[in-house]
């Protein structure tokens, strides 16, 4: 039987169903998993960093337009200090050995939150990551970290008011559409799936603005076991749903029309 799990043969597997264009994931569980097996946190952490690679080259062969990962909320600075520098150097560690493989199968790399929590050699690798890959054509990654939902949501505001402030434009023109391009990510379609790990079932302050007709997908399997099979358990999910965006499903409609 062939091999159904890995990146290389998820395309085959999904072949002629509805794909989402854009998949957003929670990745929950870390901690757990290593406590499980009896490590220290941050082996969690770096078990999850194999798994982001596969997932990532996973979305990559199905040619998804984006794909946008929560790898460090606002609230997370909360976390015990040594942990925060484990997760802080990691980050930076990934990133290094990552880059030039994400750059050469055309990822563009953007990353999303409140960079001014960061030391300032961070924040210059995070620029330099985004202008080495800003004219990549494949997969847009998107990394949310020390990011919030509620503070995108208030820093658009906050960049509105101060622009109706200046006379730049009037307040009573702001609407969906203006609030929208204040936001992270103005040029991104919405996420059609939302995916969680490691059991709960929330959304924990994540892309508020952008979810709201996001189909959502909890998954028991902690972090640093979800993988290309796991990811296309959620992706079939998705392909079975009917996504009516508050419209009437189409059956019910002709029922009315003839009754």
């Amino acid at each position: 039987m062939a091999d159904t799990s890995g990146p290389s043969s998820i395309t085959e597997r999904l072949a002629g169903l509805r794909l989402p264009g854009h998949i957003a994931i929670v990745m929950d569980g870390n901690g757990r998993w290593a406590q499980r097996r009896g490590q220290p946190r941050y082996a969690g952490h770096r078990a999850g960093a194999r798994s982001v690679r596969e997932v990532v080259e996973a979305c990559g062969r199905l040619e998804l337009e984006a794909l946008t990962l929560f790898a460090f909320s606002s609230e997370n600075w909360r976390r015990p200090r040594g942990e925060v520098r484990v997760l802080m150097e990691l980050f930076r560690t990934t990133l290094d050995q990552e880059l030039q493989r994400l750059h050469e199968n055309r990822v563009r790399l953007s990353f999303i939150g409140d960079r001014s929590q960061f030391e300032k050699g961070l924040r210059r690798r995070l620029d330099d990551a985004e202008a080495l890959t800003a004219e990549n054509t494949g997969l847009n990654l998107i990394v949310a970290t020390s990011y919030g939902g509620r503070w995108e949501i208030a820093e658009a505001a906050r960049r509105l008011a101060d622009h109706a402030a200046r006379g730049e434009v009037d307040p009573r023109s702001i609407d969906e559409d203006a609030f929208r391009g204040a936001l992270s990510l103005p040029d991104v379609v919405d996420p059609d799936l939302f995916i969680r790990t490691g059991g709960e079932r929330r959304i924990s302050n994540f892309l508020l603005w952008q979810m709201a007709y996001t189909e959502l997908y909890f998954a028991d399997t902690l972090w640093p076991d979800f993988g290309a099979e796991e990811l296309a358990r959620a992706i079939e999910d998705y392909a079975g749903r009917e996504r009516r965006f508050g419209a009437v499903p189409a059956e019910s409609l002709q029922s009315v029309r003839h009754a």
